[in-house]
């Protein structure tokens, strides 16, 4: 083989990943790598399912001076029994298999696993994979058991270390691996505050941590009897809200419609003078730091009732326009939502992303809150004062800003179908891939706040081009007059004042080509208007691949409709509904976002409560290796390097 032959390229360069190595070899997929502090809380996590099923009443965390961390519940034991099919111990399985658990099977309403945090083995076989050792006791029968790991592997089979009779529960001896971790140490009130919010949503479980590293072993205890009200006091810093806090909880029954039974949520909220709306949000116990769709539903739900409570005793002043925002602005908040077979944002499960959590949390909450401000009619006017006193003062703003812009007249593109709001607060812009798509969208739009730019066919690659010869395309030139910004540079002097959206949302197919589309438009915000990625403008919109349809079973079970995004979240749905006992379904795959209707679109990209939508970021020390990554994929001048990196990395693409 001569210097020139293109590299060998046959079965030999597959590769397989068994078992853990998927994890080992991109850990990045599967936890966060700042830390070990996620690995940890998986852990944690199912020794808190043993506290939802009503088990164990104890978690304690020890972190030791060699880095090592024990936790340690006195719950039921993870089953120490031959699994029938695996041939080895269900707690072997647990640990080193990935999608093992007892937590997948929901069929039965009376399961105390059906609104589990996790699914049991998943997070913490991952936790195993990236630890040099792990240790695990359990006390289960009368006996107690261990086994033994380095690195996810068994190092010590399972084997029983004594008796004891009135014993039970988990321990769990772990020492993350500093390969995997840009630092080993986990961050300590990261790990108390998880540890204080598990004592919250849990009324009588006490957490414990231990911190040993010092010269004197420190001790935390956290247990709350009033449960997340007590959370929003220690949150708020004893901050005193306007009225008294609002807290409760509802969970659905055999007789509501269209929710399974044990779903719903618990809540503990108010509002504060002086603050900018914060809170804590949890889904089956386990926290949502990027909050979701059951934070939406809370929105949506406190709106509503503030909304009709207003307009009933017409307090609104004349033109004057109440939004979600004027009412949720000063609100603080813990709120915990328990929802089947939820759809998370990644394995980390930092936001939630189903779509029925929006009615769920909307209908647990909504009728509570009504009926609390007519019940407290004085303390209902405060709160309508507030949020009309937010109403007012954003109208205020929006006209300074007008008025300071209304010495400049500026063409808009003749495509542009722009939204009422001046506001760049609230104001979001479209691109949208085709004028089918655009008319939807435009049709299903919110106009107060919501503008439509139809863009014509794939774009222009502009990574080579110069900023006077992107000017000359259409397209390009349209993007910029309709947000008002010309293209600039990183280190350029921008004036925002011309600036007319605050957010820019790349809208295309869920297929190649439009993939292909979102890249042509990433490439021209990234290198011709860099402060606009910068600044946090712009977005990617995630449209639906399949919409999956439940013919009505029974009174119980009414029509139902649910959108997914790809192949493993319609073939969760399907299974859900079936579990619900749906057994008539139907599945739409979207050939494009031109197939959708204006409700269908509206429901599932352009509703804030309902879609998903993904902000544009380049992490600090990401800057170089991502202007490298642009350059590789765009520059006409590498396609040789594409040309042999697909023939090196093919195999790693996973067929159907």
């Amino acid at each position: 083989m001569t210097n020139n032959s293109p590299p060998v390229y046959d079965e030999s360069k597959f590769k397989i990943l068994k078992g853990l190595e998927p994890v080992k070899k991109r850990p990045g997929m599967y936890t966060r790598v700042e830390n070990p502090l996620h690995i940890v809380q998986e852990v944690i996590d199912n020794s808190a399912d043993e506290a939802l099923a009503g088990f164990a009443h104890n978690i304690d965390v020890e972190i030791q001076k060699d880095g090592s961390i024990i936790v340690t519940d006195d719950g039921r034991g993870i089953p120490v029994e031959l699994h029938k099919d695996e041939g080895i111990p269900v707690v072997q399985a647990a640990f080193t298999m990935l999608h093992a658990g007892g937590k997948f099977d929901k069929d039965d309403p009376t399961s105390a696993y059906r609104f589990s945090g996790g699914l049991h083995g998943v997070g913490v076989a991952v936790t195993n994979a990236l630890s040099t050792a792990m240790t695990v006791d359990v006390w289960r029968g009368g006996h107690q058991w261990r086994i033994g790991f380095a690195g996810g592997d068994v190092i010590e089979p399972l084997n029983k270390v004594g008796d004891f009779p009135r014993k039970h529960g988990t321990r769990v001896k772990l020492k993350p691996d500093a390969q995997y971790f840009d630092s080993v140490e986990v961050p300590l009130d990261a790990l108390k505050s998880l540890l204080q919010t598990k004592a919250a949503l849990f009324k009588g479980l006490t957490c414990t941590l231990t911190d040993a590293t010092g010269a004197e072993p420190t001790t935390h205890t956290w247990q709350y009897e009033n449960g997340l009200e007590s959370l929003l006091t220690d949150f708020t810093d004893n901050d005193e809200p306007v009225t008294p806090v609002l807290a409760g909880h509802h969970y659905m029954t055999a007789d509501d419609e269209g929710f399974p039974e044990g779903a719903g949520a618990e809540w503990a909220f108010g509002w504060y003078n002086g603050v900018t709306n914060d809170g804590q949000s949890f889904t089956n116990m386990i926290q949502t730091p990027e909050h979701g769709t059951h934070v939406n539903g809370m929105r949506t739900a406190l709106y509503e009732a503030v909304k009709t409570f207003i307009e009933h005793r017409a307090m609104l002043p004349k033109g004057v326009k109440l939004q979600p925002d004027d009412v949720f602005k000063n609100v603080r908040y813990v709120l915990s939502a328990r929802v089947l077979d939820p759809q998370f944002k990644g394995q980390t499960k930092d936001a939630l992303q189903s779509r029925d959590a929006v009615r769920l949390v909307d209908r647990s909450i909504r009728p509570h809150v009504e009926a609390w401000l007519n019940l407290n009619p004085t303390h209902g006017k405060t709160i309508a004062d507030l949020c009309i006193q937010n109403a007012v003062a954003r109208s205020r703003k929006v006209d300074v800003k007008e008025k300071r812009k209304s010495s400049s007249v500026v063409m808009l593109p003749g495509k542009l179908a722009d939204c009422e709001s001046k506001n760049e607060a609230e104001t979001e812009l479209f691109l949208v891939e085709g004028d089918s798509a655009g008319g939807s969208a435009k049709m299903g739009r919110n106009k107060e706040n919501q503008a439509i730019l139809a863009m014509r066919g794939k774009g222009l690659n502009t990574w080579e081009l110069e900023p006077h010869q992107v000017q000359t395309n259409n397209e390009a030139s349209d993007i910029a007059l309709a947000i008002g910004v010309p293209m600039h540079g990183a280190e350029d002097e921008v004036d925002w004042s011309g600036l007319r959206y605050g957010k820019i949302c790349i809208l295309a197919d869920a297929d190649v080509d439009g993939f292909h589309i979102q890249v042509l438009l990433l490439t021209l915000f990234y290198k011709h208007f860099p402060q606009l990625i910068a600044r946090g403008h712009i977005h990617v919109a995630r449209p639906p691949l399949y919409r999956v349809d439940a013919e009505a079973a029974g009174k119980k079970r009414p029509e139902r409709k649910h959108y997914a995004m790809d192949d493993n979240e319609r073939k969760a749905i399907e299974d859900a509904l079936r579990k619900e006992g749906y057994s008539k379904l139907s599945v739409v795959r979207f050939k494009g976002l031109g197939e959708m209707n204006a409700e269908q679109l509206w429901d599932t990209t352009l509703n804030p409560d309902t879609r998903r939508l993904l902000k544009v970021t380049v992490s600090g020390d990401l800057v170089d290796s991502t202007r490298e990554m642009f350059g590789d994929l765009m520059s006409k001048s590498r396609a040789g390097w594409r040309k042999e990196w697909m023939e090196r990395r093919g195999h790693e693409v996973e067929a159907e």
